[in-house]
């Protein structure tokens, strides 16, 4: 699918990029800007669209949810494990996110997937654990390690409960482009109070290796792969959308070949056919409806 193709290649292109905004801005301020930006995009492109921007207050209680999930605890934990273990491990772990889609929306939501859908997340996280074999054997064993694998981990089950208040939002009715940008906004807004209450220097980087940095994350990591990811999540379910995790690593390795003169072992050439037939395997997944569910409402988030 177009879709799936346009996003990993996004995603896979941003594990490159963002270690051109590391050096002079908090990583934490660089994610307020990237999504307060992305936000202010998406709201503009509602409005030239003429489509609804303003929500109900069902519809911004789970789009809150998202934002402070997904786009502000998400982020925040996976920059901080990047900072103690490599990044094939990190990739290794989120893509996990297909199992924990699966688990948290049969137990959350009554939704249940076929049998295969299981066995494609399984070979996706086999597939990336082989594609990035040379940097976890390298790795370190030691408390930062385990601490760090602890805080990827987190990240993904914050991702799967983002997913989940996304679920919702399209169940209130929530239009896309708008729930996008309200998500953001929130995930913005929360990580500018992290960064305010833990002292972190809002400084900015005027170089054009930190601008361009940050556009093309914003607009593409951001705007475009996330509405692309949702939309895609809207059509054929979240698990199937959750798999482009397993899929960034392939354009990653790429990027890191292109421009960081990186090489790869052969053992790299299986992992890429397993992530590959894990695609084709969940292409083929059927969802089974989904027990109705009521929408949510403000009150737990207070």
């Amino acid at each position: 699918m177009a879709a799936v193709a346009i996003c990993a290649l996004a995603w896979g292109t941003t594990w490159f990029t963002i270690t051109l905004q590391l050096g002079v801005v908090e990583p934490v301020v660089s994610l307020v800007y990237r999504f307060t930006l992305a936000s202010l995009v998406l709201g503009l492109w509602a409005l030239m669209r003429r489509e609804p921007v303003g929500l109900t207050w069902p519809q911004h209680a789970a789009v809150a949810g998202v934002g402070l999930f997904m786009f502000a605890a998400d982020y925040a934990l996976t920059y901080a494990a990047e900072l103690r273990i490599v990044s094939g491990l990190v990739a290794l772990i989120f893509a996990t996110l297909a199992f924990v889609n699966l688990v948290i929306f049969r137990a959350l939501l009554g939704k249940r997937a076929p049998q295969h859908a299981w066995v494609a997340a399984a070979v996706g996280v086999a597939g990336v654990a082989l594609l990035s074999w040379s940097e976890i054997v390298q790795s370190r064993v030691d408390n930062g390690t385990v601490f760090g694998v602890a805080l990827a981990f987190g990240a993904v089950l914050l991702s799967g409960i983002g997913n989940v208040f996304a679920y919702r939002g399209e169940a209130a009715g929530a239009p896309l482009a708008a729930s996008t940008a309200w998500a953001m906004a929130y995930g913005a807004l929360a990580l500018a109070l992290y960064a305010s209450l833990t002292g972190k220097h809002w400084g900015f980087d005027p170089s054009a290796r930190y601008v361009l940095s940050l556009c093309y994350l914003a607009l593409v990591g951001s705007v475009l792969a996330f509405t692309l990811y949702f939309g895609l999540a809207r059509r054929r379910g979240y698990t199937m959308a959750s798999y482009i995790l397993a899929l960034t690593p392939l354009l990653a390795m790429l990027m890191s070949s292109l421009f960081e003169h990186k090489r790869w072992p052969p053992v790299t050439l299986a992992g890429v056919a397993l992530v590959l037939w894990g695609q084709w395997q969940l292409l083929r997944a059927r969802a089974v409806p989904a027990m109705p569910i009521v929408p949510i409402a403000p009150a737990p988030l207070e």
